[in-house]
């Protein structure tokens, strides 16, 4: 039987050892939950894991949430219909890991901050920490919203369910086991969902090729004449946003709104001993998320050769799909349960504590209900949880009406980021005097930037999306310094 012929005769049901496969790994991960979180007797042990995981859990953590079902859905299905070129944003990215490293993290150990945006009151005062707070929930929700649906989308394909029936399944399982243990089992688990990551994306690239007749000779005439192979993007465009200069400032600009601005990814950080440990993690990250990247953009370049090879075979009506279809009708018994867990864990690293933990830290607590014990926080720390995965579940479902999830979500950051950093960096750079103005300056820019992306969707200006985080920085930065003296008079903290 040749290799065509085999291919099709695969079943494109999942067998019990597809089932063992999933299931394993689910419940290892609420074993893992059950054991890292319980005891939960405060807020501070809640979102914080009373600073005592170790340094390379939250790292592995931190690469976990970091990669999540958007890449290893969204990466292999870009590497698929277009080329490399995404890898050039993880150069402006690694290099604000450093930034972040040095300019961010010693202030949120200074100030012993549970949320980020505590910072923020400190610096300014409680406006602009309510101001940064709700920027947050927005951004993240939103973002967060189109990777629960990335996993959801490859899910329901492979199943054979609704993606209905597959929202209600992920946000249940994110639900219980985040509101049971807090923290520590989102980080312990992260480190667990990342080296299935690892894991599935080498298994992946080991049974694509294979099957690709020909070799890594064959692979490499096939992908280059379609233009996979390209890296780098030469061009000088604004309007094209994957040109290496805008793909390497957006790079910069939003992982460094990610990684210094963004309490999901932040609160892996706080959750270590000391500074100097948490710097340590997030350089660290550089290593383990760049292969990671790699492995699932050779994913999907392998996936443009096998069909190429196999024209006869039928592709999806979306290219989102393009992994989840190979799996469902190309992967032999064993991997494909293999690869489902993998896609499922990568759904399961949830912001329900990171939003949770703003909410009640930065409104609640000190806005809503001042007084209360630290059992009341913790109750309603949980109510929050099936709250915002609530709506979270929701989002993903109105995500069904678009293609190109992956540059989906930077679209989506791109609009709100930038009030977030120039108002961080304000407070960093400089001692400026600001507080009413900074949100004046964070609400001008975000309709600036809806309005901007309006018109570069519509190709109406000439302009790349991958600026609008660039410019929505500095227009935030420079807002904030003018107004800082015409509307607050009161010296900063």
């Amino acid at each position: 039987m040749d290799t065509v012929q085999g291919v099709q005769n695969l079943t494109s049901g999942l067998s019990a050892l597809d089932f063992w496969f999933v299931g394993g790994a689910i419940a290892l991960l609420f074993i893992i939950a059950y054991f890292s979180g319980k005891k939960e007797e405060d807020t501070e042990d809640f979102f914080l894991g009373k600073r005592r995981v170790p340094m390379i859990v939250a790292t592995l953590s931190f690469v976990a949430t970091e990669i999540s079902a958007l890449t290893i859905i969204g990466v292999p299905a870009t590497g698929y219909r277009e080329n490399w070129h995404y890898l050039q944003f993880f150069i402006g990215s690694a290099l604000s890991r450093i930034t972040v490293a040095f300019l961010f993290i010693p202030v949120f150990f200074k100030y012993n901050c549970t949320t980020i945006y505590e910072f923020l009151q400190h610096r300014f005062g409680i406006q602009s920490q309510y101001s940064g707070s709700i920027f947050f929930f927005v951004t993240r929700l939103m973002a967060s919203g189109v990777r629960l649906y990335a996993t959801c989308l490859a899910v329901s394909v492979i199943m054979d369910w609704t993606l209905g029936q597959s929202l209600l399944l992920f946000t249940a399982v994110s639900i219980i086991f985040i509101a049971f243990g807090g923290i520590k089992a989102v980080v312990w688990t992260g480190a667990f969902e990342a080296t299935m990551f690892f894991i599935g994306g080498i298994v992946l690239i080991g049974y694509i090729y294979s099957q690709i007749q020909g070799g890594l000779a064959e692979i490499w005439r096939i992908a280059g004449e379609g233009g996979r192979t390209s890296l780098f993007n030469l061009k000088l465009d604004i309007n094209d946003p994957t040109t290496l200069l805008i793909a390497v400032l957006n790079g910069f600009f939003g992982s460094l709104a990610a990684f210094g601005t963004d309490q999901e990814m932040v609160q892996r950080l706080l959750t270590v001993k000391t500074r100097q440990h948490s710097q340590r993690a997030i350089i660290s990250t550089i290593a383990g998320v760049f292969p990671l990247v790699c492995i699932y953009l050779a994913v999907g370049t392998l996936l443009y050769v096998f069909y190429q090879q196999r024209p006869e075979l039928p592709l999806p009506d979306n290219s989102d799909k393009i992994l989840s279809h190979f799996v469902l009708y190309s992967l032999p018994v064993g991997l494909k349960g293999l690869i489902l867990a993998t896609i499922i864990l990568a759904s399961i690293d949830s912001p329900l504590s990171s939003l949770t933990s703003s909410f009640v830290t930065d409104i609640y607590r000190p806005l809503m209900v001042r007084h209360a014990s630290e059992k009341h926080y913790l109750w309603m720390s949980r109510i929050m949880i099936i709250v915002f995965g609530l709506i979270l579940m929701g989002i993903a479902f109105l995500c069904k009406f678009s293609e190109g999830i992956l540059w989906l979500a930077f679209k989506i950051t791109s609009v709100t980021y930038g009030s977030l950093l120039g108002v961080f960096l304000l407070g960093i750079l400089t001692k400026r005097v600001a507080n009413k103005a900074n949100i004046v300056a964070m609400v001008v820019n975000a309709a600036c930037m809806t309005i901007l992306l309006v018109l570069s969707e519509k190709k109406i200006i000439p302009i790349g999306w991958s600026w609008l985080i660039v410019i929505g920085t500095v227009l935030t930065f420079i807002l904030s310094y003018l107004l800082g003296p015409i509307m607050d008079k009161q010296k900063a903290n």
